[in-house]
């Protein structure tokens, strides 16, 4: 592993600080457009900034793609992000994980909260089918799992949870609108404690605009972001269990 503190973006050649960015403007496909484009990158910093594709989009907005260099460095130092600090097990592993604590099934409540209609991450996570040629939660043979699907309002996610005695509850979100998979969230932590108190179960959070960061500022256990594996939450599940527990992996 690298010990630099400093890093710049690599391109050609090492430390060239060249990067590659799109974005589109509201402005009709030509000249003018390519030099908006242009002025926009010098301000982002990229200078010199070569408009290396540009193509309409309608009548009145233009698609860039703008290559160039940067001066800014990365500084390693003052990165901050979350680290998995548990180890990840296999399917076989989480079982024999879950009987040893719980003597019991571990049972897992998920779904889409608010408006949301997007069943696509719970369900990778969730169904059997999986996600990225690992098995969903479903799979996992000291599991039990129910999925709730879309459109789930807050009470009765929490009534489900109740009446399912869930030992952890997933929700996803992908509608960003207005931040409300922030909102939604925080309305359903906010929910479970004044229902349940510190009995409330395991709270998971999940989506492609989540900051693993922000599990503290949404009141929930653990954020999961884009390209998370089903692996990676049922050993996250485990490890808080133990966690809970006192116990020693």
């Amino acid at each position: 592993m690298s010990d630099k503190r400093y890093v710049r973006p690599y391109g050609d050649t090492t430390g060239d600080g060249m990067v590659q960015t799109s974005f589109t403007l509201p402005i009709p496909h030509g000249p003018r457009a390519d030099g908006a484009a242009q002025q926009l990158a010098n301000r982002m910093g990229i200078d010199p900034a070569m408009v290396v594709h540009s193509s309409p989009i309608g009548e009145d907005f233009t698609f860039f793609v703008v290559y160039g260099s940067v001066r800014h460095l990365v500084d390693l130092d003052e990165v901050r992000v979350v680290e998995r600090e548990y180890p990840l097990l296999s399917p076989a592993e989480v079982n024999t994980s879950v009987k040893k604590l719980l003597r019991r099934k571990f049972v897992v409540v998920g779904g889409c909260i608010g408006t949301d209609a997007h069943t696509v991450g719970i369900d990778a996570i969730l169904n059997v089918k999986g996600f990225a040629g690992e098995k969903g939660l479903e799979y996992y043979r000291e599991l039990r799992v129910v999925n709730l699907g879309a459109q789930v309002s807050v009470p009765d996610l929490v009534r489900s949870a109740r009446a399912e005695k869930a030992d952890a509850v997933l929700v996803s979100q992908v509608v960003t609108q207005r931040d409300a998979h922030v909102l939604n969230t925080q309305e359903m932590s906010a929910a479970f404690r004044e229902a349940m108190g510190d009995r409330r179960p395991l709270l998971v959070a999940g989506g492609p605009r989540f900051d693993p960061l922000m599990a503290g500022e949404l009141g929930v256990d653990r954020v999961f972001g884009r390209g998370t594996t089903p692996g990676e939450v049922a050993s996250y599940l485990v490890h808080a269990v133990r966690t809970r527990r006192g116990v020693a992996a």
